[in-house]
């Protein structure tokens, strides 16, 4: 079961490769960071395990099926909101199809460094610059 420290909600965000590319979605407009580029994903529900989560969330958004799933590679705090945001490394099985977002792409790391993010997608980017 996955947990969030200090009242905050959990969020989970999929890292997809593709080559040396990674799968982010435009979010849309209506919503928070709306316009702005995300790894797809989305909140846990009460008790639900952080793979069971990015399986059902990638399923609504994207249409796909998840075939893998890692264990955490980052977890940042939306800045100035209640979400923990913990990305994880997935393998899908399926074409992703923008079912909930405005568009989706395949980005390598040096064009995700210069796309407007979200502001934990950005904080994810930049660690990978790092590595």
């Amino acid at each position: 079961m996955s947990t969030s420290t200090g009242g905050a909600i959990r969020v989970v965000a999929a890292i997809v490769r593709r080559g040396d590319t990674l799968l982010v979605c435009q979010r849309p407009l209506h919503k928070q960071h709306g316009g702005l580029w995300e790894f797809a994903g989305g909140k846990c529900e009460p008790g639900e395990r952080d793979s069971d989560a990015i399986t059902r969330e990638l399923h609504e958004e994207l249409g796909v099926m998840v075939h893998t799933v890692g264990a955490p590679a980052f977890v940042a705090r939306d800045p100035g909101g209640v979400y923990d945001i913990v990305f994880l490394p997935v393998e899908i099985h399926g074409e992703p199809v923008a079912h909930e977002h405005v568009a989706l792409g395949w980005f390598s790391v040096a064009a995700l460094a210069t796309m407007p993010l979200a502001p934990s997608d950005a904080a994810f980017v930049r660690s990978l610059g790092a590595a």
